[in-house]
C-alpha cells in the first residue's frame, strides 16, 4: 500500500491531503493565524474555579476560556507549579530538571479548589481543540511527542505501547530507554520504536529533552496566554506519526514549505528524504492529483459506493448517523443475504475511510443492511475493526445489535471537517436566475481587454472552471491565440474546480489576484 502527502499552499493558508493508493484519506487545512492546536503549552491564568464541576476555566487568549477539569491535572500537579513558580521567578538555573525535590501527587479524588485559585499561573496543553461554542480543553499532564518516544515531565515511570505484542521486545525497550532517559522524567514507547537502535532511541529522547529546555527558558520570561511549546505543524505532524517504508512520495507546492520538510525529514530519516518533491506544474497541484474532484465526490450527504450502492451521512449535535442502502442491487431473495453482506463489506471500508476524511468525532450510529447469519454479522464486525486499525484517533467499535445497527466511538479533539460541495451561484446567489451564462465569456474578455490595455499588466494568468478552459483552448484558432496576435501576450489559463462555472479569477505572476481598477470620466 503506497502513501502519499500533498501540500498545496495558498495565501490564506495551506491545505494537506494524505492518499493511500491514490485515494484521499485525511484533509487537513493549516492557517497562519495562531491556532489552538492539540499539544501546545500555554502559560495560562485562572479565571474561574467552579466547585459544582470541580473544574476551573483558564484563560489561554481564545475568545472563550478554556476548561480544565480536576481528573486532568495529574497526579504531580503540584511539582509542575512549584517548578513554573520558580522558573518564573529565575530561581532556577537547571531547566532538564535534575535534582530538582518532587512535590508528593494530589489525592485522586480531591477538590480542585485545593490545587488551584483565582489568578494562578499555571502550565498546561491543549488536549482538545475549540469545538463549536466551546473553548479548548486543557491538561496539566504535560507530554511532548517524538517519533518513537513521548518525553512526559515529572514522571519517573516507563511505558510501552500495547500494539508492541512481543514480551522480549516489550522488556528490550524498557531496559533501554531506563537506561537513558534523564531523572524526574517519564516515558511512553510508541509502537513505531518496535525493533529500532538505542541510537535511534537516544536521538528522538535527545530531541525532546531540547524541546523542553527551549520552551522552560521562554518560560522564565512568558506572559499569561504566551504559547511556551508549540506542536510542529499538521504535515509535520503526520509525517512524524506515519513515515514508514510505505510513505513513497511527499509533493509539496511551496519551496519555503519544502525545505522545512526536508529539514524535518533529514533530522528524524535521512534515508526517506528523497521522497520530497517541489512540485512545479502548470496546474494547481490538487488539480492536477484529482484531488479537487475527489473532494467534491467525498463530502456530499450521500457518497456512492465502487461496486453499486450508496451511503447517506447525517450530523446532528449529539451523534453522526450513517444510512448503508444496496442501491439497484439484485432483489432476488436467494441472492439478497449475499448482496448485502458484499455491499455492508465494502460499506465498511467506505465508512471508515469517511470518519478519517471528515474527522467525525463522538458517537457513530451504522444502519447496516439487514443480514439474518450470525457469521456475516460477526464478518461486518470483524471488516471494520480491521479497517479502523489505520485511524489515529482512539475508536471503539461494538459488535451490530439484532435491529443491524453498529456503534461506533471516536476520539475528538478538533472540530470536524466540512467542506460544502453544492455551490452557491455567484450570479443570483441561491435566488434562482443568473445572467445568461453564454455572456459569461464575453465578461471575460471584456475584463481581460481592461486588464491588458487599461492596466497593461505584463504577465497574465486566469483561473477558471475547466469548462471555461476548454472553451478559450479549443480548436487550432482559439480564443487564446487570438488574444495573443491582439494584446501581443500570452495569457495563461488554468483549470481551478473549486471555481464554480460561471467565475473566473486573473491572477499576476506571483499568483496573486489582479484587482480590475475603476477609471473614472473626467466629468467625475
Amino acid at each position: 500500500m503506497s502513501t502519499e502527502l500533498l501540500i498545496d499552499s495558498a495565501p490564506t493558508g495551506s491545505r494537506i491531503a494524505l492518499l493511500k493508493d491514490k485515494s484521499l484519506v485525511e484533509i487537513h487545512s493549516e492557517g497562519g493565524e495562531n491556532q489552538f492546536k492539540v499539544g501546545d503549552i500555554y502559560l495560562g491564568t485562572v479565571r474561574k474555579i467552579v466547585n459544582g464541576l470541580n473544574a476551573a476555566f483558564i484563560d489561554v487568549g481564545y475568545e472563550k476560556d478554556a476548561f480544565l477539569h480536576y481528573q486532568d491535572l495529574g497526579p504531580q500537579i503540584n511539582s509542575l507549579n512549584k517548578f513554573t513558580k520558580i522558573v518564573r521567578n529565575n530561581n532556577y538555573s537547571n531547566l532538564n530538571l535534575k535534582g530538582f525535590e518532587k512535590e508528593s501527587d494530589i489525592e485522586k479524588l480531591g477538590k480542585i479548589s485545593n490545587v488551584l485559585s483565582k489568578n494562578n499561573q499555571v502550565l498546561v496543553q491543549v488536549v482538545k481543540e475549540p469545538i463549536s461554542t466551546k473553548g479548548p480543553r486543557l491538561s496539566c499532564e504535560l507530554s511532548i511527542a517524538g517519533r518513537y518516544i513521548v518525553l512526559v515531565p515529572f514522571s519517573d515511570t516507563v511505558n510501552v505501547s500495547k500494539k508492541i505484542r512481543s514480551a522480549d521486545e516489550r522488556k528490550r525497550l524498557v531496559r533501554l530507554i531506563t537506561s537513558i532517559k534523564p531523572a524526574n522524567f517519564g516515558v511512553i514507547i510508541r509502537t513505531v520504536a518496535e525493533g529500532q537502535s538505542v541510537t535511534e532511541l537516544d536521538k528522538d529522547l535527545r530531541n525532546l529533552y531540547t524541546t523542553w529546555e527551549d520552551g522552560m527558558k521562554k518560560l522564565a520570561k512568558a506572559k499569561g496566554r504566551d504559547k511556551v511549546i508549540g506542536e510542529m505543524s499538521m504535515a509535520s505532524s503526520i509525517i512524524r506519526d506515519l513515515l514508514n517504508e510505505s510513505f513513497d512520495a511527499i509533493t509539496v507546492e511551496d519551496e519555503l514549505i519544502y525545505d522545512q520538510i526536508r529539514s524535518y525529514i533529514r533530522s528524524i530519516a535521512p534515508e526517506k528524504e528523497k521522497i520530497v518533491k517541489l512540485y512545479n506544474g502548470k496546474a494547481k497541484l490538487f488539480e492536477n492529483f484529482g484531488i479537487e474532484k475527489q473532494i467534491k465526490s467525498l463530502f456530499g450527504q450521500t457518497i456512492s459506493l465502487p461496486q453499486g450502492g450508496y451511503l447517506i451521512i447525517e450530523h446532528t449535535e449529539a451523534l453522526h448517523v450513517i444510512d448503508v442502502n444496496s442501491g439497484n442491487k439484485s432483489n432476488q431473495e436467494s441472492e439478497q443475504e449475499m448482496t448485502a453482506l458484499k455491499t455492508n463489506l465494502v460499506a465498511a471500508k467506505e465508512i471508515a475511510r469517511q470518519l478519517r476524511l471528515r474527522d467525525m468525532g463522538g458517537i457513530i450510529v451504522i444502519d447496516f443492511i439487514d443480514m439474518k447469519k450470525a457469521d456475516n454479522k460477526k464478518a461486518i464486525y470483524d471488516a471494520m475493526r480491521e479497517e479502523m486499525k489505520d485511524d489515529r484517533s482512539k475508536n471503539t467499535v461494538l459488535p451490530l445489535t439484532k435491529f443491524g445497527l453498529m456503534q461506533i466511538t471516536r476520539q475528538r479533539v478538533r472540530p470536524e471537517v466540512n467542506i460544502v460541495t453544492k455551490e452557491t451561484c455567484p450570479s443570483c446567489n441561491g435566488t434562482g436566475k443568473i445572467q445568461a451564462s453564454i455572456l459569461v465569456a464575453d465578461q471575460l474578455e471584456k475584463d481581460l481587454e481592461h486588464i491588458a490595455t487599461i492596466q497593461n499588466v505584463s504577465h497574465i494568468q486566469i483561473g477558471l472552471h475547466p469548462y471555461l478552459y476548454a472553451y478559450f483552448t479549443n480548436g487550432f484558432i482559439s480564443p487564446r491565440v487570438r488574444w495573443f496576435f491582439k494584446y501581443f501576450k500570452w495569457v495563461r489559463l488554468t483549470k481551478d474546480s473549486s471555481l464554480p462555472v460561471t467565475e473566473y479569477r486573473f491572477l499576476d505572476e506571483s499568483g496573486e489576484e489582479i484587482e480590475l481598477t475603476v477609471v473614472k470620466s473626467e466629468t467625475e
